[in-house]
């Protein structure tokens, strides 16, 4: 097996795994490292919690032939609640309204790691998993990569980050990151209710943090519960009783009565952001370029956006040129910037929006969940989020193969 290649891609998460997926299709020769094997307890990206996948994303997976195998997991989410605890704003919306069949799609991770990694492992390119890169030197030429435990350098033109928030590659590129604390925990949970979910999601912020609710094919519902760390900590040593009765509390009877919970997991919520997504040889996507609070569920499908346009770049560029080039980088970076700094932007807007718990602020807020409910402009082009927020669309969300045509005419088409 040769140990030189177009593309080294280190992480093959949720966003590593589509992006090599991708690059099936086409010549390149194609290297993914991953830490963890996708089947082992200790895959953090293919666990029990849940993923809500936008309208974009599934045509990406349709355009990677494995739709068909997530479908029958997926549960689409027709309604959306809205509500501020203990106020009198909240706003609806309806999938039926807006012309489409769903908002979005949530499907368990673990069923995302099968289907991705099932079709790889059907690939010709060289997968190294478990295995962690040791050194990364980037040089003007090429990127060597010496993995733990391996005798021999592994050589590529071009170098992709997905291998999240705390990349060894992003550092390996000298590319800075900002990172913002929120003083957030998120725990994440399924539980059981005494009705049906009717395909309905919900968002309740609460003083704490939002509250986010979405409907699973099993009947059951996620939960992701954002607390201060010092009640996280005292509601995760709760049995199950006591917190099946603090969640109702915070969440109220919408979704019905809370009769069951599932494992609990928790994680700290902070926004990372890269001060560039490329440099020398070298382009960053999902948390590697971004990592975000989940409040809206953007991070993934915007990671994947990253990974479908970077996908059509490196194909759709000439036979045999390179693909570390920094002009093609220069384009990524240049195309993908509006729809990263749009959905940053939105994302950590509404968190600081709905933890402000000044009077006035609260009473505005409210007041304008109102408007919304009853302005369909706004609703409209909520609806749209998911397919981004400017900037070319991939090809890949527009349900297209990617083809070897000229970038221009691929992505602007």
């Amino acid at each position: 097996m040769s140990d030189c290649y177009d593309v080294a891609v280190v992480g093959g998460g949720l966003v590593g795994a589509s992006f090599a997926l991708a690059l099936s299709s086409t010549e390149l020769r194609v290297a993914l490292i991953e830490a963890v094997a996708p089947e082992t307890a200790g895959q953090p990206s293919f666990d029990e919690r849940t993923t809500a996948l936008g309208n974009g994303t599934r045509r990406i997976f349709e355009a990677l032939g494995i739709w068909q195998e997530i479908a029958s997991c997926a549960c689409p989410i027709r309604t959306i609640h809205v509500s501020d605890a203990g106020r009198f704003g909240f706003a609806r919306l309806k999938a039926q309204e807006q012309g489409i069949d769903a908002f979005g799609y949530v499907v368990p991770n673990r069923v995302l790691g099968a289907a991705l990694w099932g079709r790889l492992r059907q690939t010709n390119m060289r997968i190294e998993v478990p295995a962690t890169p040791e050194t990364i030197e980037i040089g003007a030429d090429e990127v060597s990569v010496r993995l733990r435990g391996r005798a021999h350098l592994l050589h590529a033109r071009l170098i992709v980050a997905a291998d999240g928030a705390e990349s060894r590659v992003r550092t390996a590129a000298a590319i800075d990151a900002k990172v913002e604390d929120y003083g957030q925990v998120a725990l994440a949970t399924t539980v059981r209710t005494d009705q049906p979910h009717r395909n309905v999601a919900y968002e309740r912020f609460t003083q704490s943090g939002p509250i986010a609710v979405l409907p699973l094919q099993t009947g059951r519902l996620a939960v992701i519960w954002t607390l201060a760390p010092q009640l996280a900590a005292q509601v995760l040593g709760y049995g199950d009783k006591e917190f099946l009765a603090a969640l109702q509390e915070a969440l109220g009877w919408r979704a019905g009565k809370l009769l069951e919970a599932g494992r609990r997991a928790h994680y700290p919520l902070k926004l990372s952001r890269a001060d560039e997504t490329i440099a020398n040889r070298s382009a960053l996507i999902g948390n590697a370029a971004q990592a975000l609070h989940p409040v809206a569920g953007q991070g993934f499908n915007l990671g994947l956006r990253d990974a479908a346009m970077l996908a059509e770049l490196l194909a759709s560029a000439a036979p045999g040129s390179d693909p570390g080039a920094p002009e093609l980088l220069a384009r990524f970076s240049q195309w993908r910037g509006q729809d990263r700094r749009g959905v940053i932007r939105f994302t950590d807007g509404l968190v600081k929006l709905f933890s402000d718990l000044r009077p006035g602020i609260r009473v505005v807020r409210d007041l304008g969940l109102l408007l919304f409910d009853v302005a369909p402009p706004a609703k409209s082009a909520l609806a749209r989020v998911s397919t981004g927020f400017g900037g070319p669309t991939p090809r890949l969300a527009r349900g297209l193969p990617l083809n070897k045509r000229a970038a221009t005419s691929g992505a602007l088409s």
